[in-house]
Formats: C-alpha cells, structure tokens, sequence
C-alpha cells in the first residue's frame, strides 16, 4: 500500500507524562545547544489526556527540574496532600489505622499534591506547542517502521474508514508513515509496540517476567460538608481476600474525590472479579461516610506497571528508546508512577540532545541512555524500593509490611538481596472446580453500580463498523479449554463487560463487546493462554475522561 510519509527528528508515540517531558525536555535542551529539531507527538484519545487514567498524587521533582517555575505557569496542581491516613480494613465494617511512624517511609505523602493526571498532560500539552512540537490527537501508532539494517525508523499510524471485515468504506484513509532519526515509546502500561519492541530486541532478558496490576477509579462530587480538601486514605485488606492490592481515596480540588481499588492481576482464583471487589469496597464505612449523598462523575479502568526495577527491560534499542509505564518506571513502594515517567522522558530527551549535537554518524543505539539512567535518581529510587512489593506477595500484607517497614524505615531500603516472583501473572490461575466461587452483591445503585452504566460513565465510543481490535489468536480456545478450566475468566477479569458467554440455541458462544472497551489491557495481560491480543482501534476510539 502507498502511504503517505513525513519526517521528523524525533517522533513520540504517546501523551502521557512521560511522552510530554520528554518532548519540552528536548525543545528547551535543543533550543540551549543551539539545535533546530522537528518533534511531533502522536496521541490515540481524541484529544490529549482523553486516554489518561492514574489516582493520582504527585511527586513534584520531575515537574520541578522540567519547569522551576510550574506554579506561575498555571500547572493544575493546587491540593497539597494535608492528613495522610494508612488503613488495614479487617472485614465488611472493621479496620486499624496504623499510626504514622509504624507506616513504611515511602508511603509517606506529605510535599505531594492531589492532581487529575489528565488536567496536568493538556497543560503540558500546551507547553509543548508553545515550545514548537507538534501534537497529533486521534492518531493510533499501528506498528513500528524498521530501516534495511533493521533499527527502528519511526512508526506506522491506523487506518481510518476501515469496514468491520477490514473492507475499506468511503471514508478511508490509510495511516501515514511517521519517520524519525529517533523515535520514543511512551505508550503506557502493557503498550502494544512496546511488548513487540521487548520481544524483537529481547530487552526482557536475565529480568523477571512484568507484573501488573489493575487499577479502577471513580470520580466523586462530594457536599461541601464532607470534603476535607489534601486528605489522602490508603489501605490494603478486606474486601481483597484472594488477590493483593490495595485502595485509595484522595480528596482534591472543587468538592471532588477519586476513590478505587488495585488488584494485582497475580491472582488464582478466576471467579474473582476486580470491578465487583471494588464496588463493595465503596459499602465499607471508612469510605461509604465520605461518598453517600455524593454523585458519580466518571469511571475508569488502567493496567499498572508494577514489577519495577527487577522486571525493568532494557529501554534502549537501535534507534528507540522505551519510556515511564511502557517500560516500567513506576516506584511500587510510593504507589507514584507519574514523576519517574517524566524523569524517564527527561534523560532520555537530555541524551538524544547530546548525542545529535556531537552529529556522530550512524549512531542508532543511545547507548549513552544506560549511564545516565543509572547516575540519576530515578534509578535510585528504583533500586530502593525493588523488595517491596515482592515482599508483600511472598510474605503477605502483614509480615510483608512488617519487612518492609524495617527495610527502609531502618535501613533505608539498602538490603544486600533481592526478592524475585518470577512467575508472569497470566500463569497464576487455578482451575475454577477447585477455587472458592465469589458470589458478590447486587449494586445498590448508590454506592455500588454495574458495569454498563460504568462503561457510559467512561465516555467510551468506538465505531462498531469497524475491524475488532481484540484479537483472538485462536477463536475457539474460549469455549474449548477456558471456559471448562477456568469458567472463561475474562467475562470477570474485564471491568467493562466486553467478554460473555452466550447460549444461542442452547449453544454457548464467545462474544466481544469491544465497543464497551477502556483500553485497560487487562485482557492481554490476565488471560491465561494469552490467547488475548489487544490492538489499537481506529485513531480517537476509546473512553475519554474528564478530570481524570
């Protein structure tokens, strides 16, 4: 197919935090070094910050070493985190805070602030285009392009106007080729260039397999009366009795509060379902005091990076570098992903400025990046927290908790060893004849809802006319061995409803709501044959979240 094509010094794949630092790094380094760069960004929401789901407290120092000045610039980050709570929930109505000094050091959130993620990726949006890089809303990048001597060279965007049988209707627009001297990945957690790019250049090697979570999020308006602006509450236990995680609730600007749950998606019984745990966790009157008489604004759902530093790929390859959640960058101990995203986008934009303007001839691989990312504090950080999370899977939350508390409240997360969980979580389930079924209540419709009018909360569109972008490597693996083993998990795992099982005649069949879907990638990761492949629908398909 002839494809239309334009250049770049440096395309960027991805709005996200990581993906715009590290287009304002390299514009503002660029500009000190007296270099002329041509930067695009390419963004699959609708619009910048649609695609956006995170809790979210934010560590400033990234923000801070982008744009000292952030506060006279207009940053939406107002809400200073004030009382920070630590809660372990007991059962349906019981629980313990745990006081402050007994609380992991890294849980600690006192100089953060409550944000909407997505308020703050349209601001930096806007520094971007202030700064001259060019930002491309509604573009899904389809697939990486490689040169002769098999480096990356940039990327493919979708198709547009393709019919359900992938037929073109008149509409039809075929994607462009972007091509780039470099070209960064910063699509998010479980981004689907990434996983080839990990795959194709076996970056994964001598590292554990990742680990994910799922995280699912609501936004609340609150009466005046029952907002306390900067409170932040977190906690792990009940409603989670067969899955680890924990849950959040932030209360921010303008009388709203985000409240929801993570479940690591390690779990082994596959009647367990992360939408409905966190529906009834809302019932338990730590939060349900806060929430009733509350409206419910927006819903969403997003997979987590977790493995950290142990399951970290490589993040260089020839002429590429992989970013923030594509890669992995999240600091599990501090439950905060969004300032070593943009740390991650900051060196890498500070090595492709050095390396273009020593203009050295042919040089593909940003070798450079391993040393600077190893010198910096994100790497740091990383390291410090590495045995956190693997403490808690292999000890459990208390004994796990009490590990951790002693690693770096006393020694300062500086352990001669590492923990390891080397098992993927698509591998952890069992079979369900042999697990507890979970049998959930029925949504009250004022603290618990279900799925549908979850999924409209989402803003969700997708044109129906066109190809699945869920695709199945082998269609009838659901009903031949999922369904027997593990009574199709998916139907569960899947907060929005896109997989049933539906009997047509006395037959059951497969079916995929993929218009209900909000691009978790939950799917991808849990299924347990990885039989699951997600891929980017037409360019500007997807939820689009307000203030999230």
């Amino acid at each position: 197919m002839q494809r239309e094509s334009m250049e770049f010094d440096v395309v960027i794949v991805g709005a996200g935090p990581a993906g715009l630092a590290s287009a304002c790094r390299l514009m503002q380094q660029a500009a000190d070094a007296g270099l002329t760069l041509s930067v695009c960004v390419v963004e699959k929401g609708a619009e910048v910050g649609a695609h956006i789901l995170s809790g979210a407290l934010l560590d400033i120092r990234a923000l801070a070493e982008l744009f000292p000045d952030w506060q006279a610039r207009g940053a939406p980050v107002h809400t200073a985190v004030g009382d920070d709570r630590v809660y372990m929930l007991t059962g349906q109505t019981g629980g313990i805070e745990l006081p402050p000094a007994l609380v992991p050091s890294p849980m600690h959130n006192q100089g953060n602030y409550i944000i909407s993620l997505g308020n703050l990726c349209r601001w930096l949006a806007e520094q971007a285009e202030q700064l001259g890089v060019a930002i491309f809303p509604g573009f899904a990048a389809q697939a990486p392009l490689y040169d002769d001597q098999g480096s990356v060279c940039g990327i493919i965007t979708g198709d547009m106007g393709l019919a359900a049988d992938g037929t073109p209707k008149l509409n039809h627009v075929p994607g462009m080729e972007l091509r780039a001297r470099y070209t960064l990945f910063a699509e998010g957690s479980r981004g689907h260039i990434g996983k080839e790019l990990i795959s194709r250049f076996k970056l994964d090697q001598a590292r554990d397999p990742q680990h994910y979570a799922l995280g699912i999020k609501e936004l609340w308006q609150l009466a005046p009366e029952r907002h306390k602006p900067g409170l932040v509450i977190h906690g792990s236990g009940w409603p989670l009795k067969e899955a680890q995680g924990g849950f959040f609730m932030y209360h921010g600007d303008d009388n709203q509060v985000s409240v929801g749950l993570i479940v690591d998606l390690d779990y082994t019984n596959p009647w367990l379902s992360p939408f409905e745990e966190c529906q009834r966790l809302k019932q338990h009157p730590l939060l349900s005091r806060h929430l009733y008489g509350g409206k419910r604004l927006a819903f969403g759902a997003r997979a987590i990076t977790k493995g950290g530093l142990n399951s970290l790929p490589r993040m260089t390859m020839p002429g590429a570098l992989l970013l923030g959640c594509d890669a992995g960058t999240l600091d599990g101990a501090r439950i905060k992903g969004i300032h070593t995203a943009m740390k991650s986008g900051i060196l890498a934009a500070d090595t492709l400025v050095r390396t273009l303007a020593a203009g050295i001839p042919g040089a593909r691989t940003l070798t450079d990046f391993d040393a600077t990312f190893k010198d910096s504090w994100l790497y740091k950080e990383l390291k410090q927290s590495r045995n956190f999370i693997p403490a808690l899977h292999k000890f459990g939350p208390w004994l796990g908790g009490a590990f951790n508390y002693l690693n770096h409240n006393l020694l300062g997360g500086k352990l001669p060893f590492t923990l390891h969980n080397r098992i993927p979580d698509h591998a952890t389930l069992t079979p369900a004849a042999r697990c507890r079924k979970i049998d959930y209540p029925r949504p009250d419709g004022q603290l618990s809802f279900d799925r549908l009018s979850s999924v409209y909360l989402a803003n969700t569109g997708h044109d129906e006319d066109q190809p699945c972008h869920l695709v199945l490597t082998d269609p009838a693996l659901p009903l031949r061995d999922s369904l027997p083993r593990y009574q199709e998990p998916a139907q569960r795992y899947c907060p929005a409803g896109v997989y049933e099982i539906v009997t047509t005649d006395g037959e059951p069949r497969f079916q995929i709501n993929a218009a209900n879907c909000v691009h978790c990638k939950a799917c991808d990761i849990k299924d347990p044959a990885q039989n699951i492949r997600w891929t980017p629908p037409e360019g500007g398909s997807g939820p689009n979240y307000p203030n999230m």
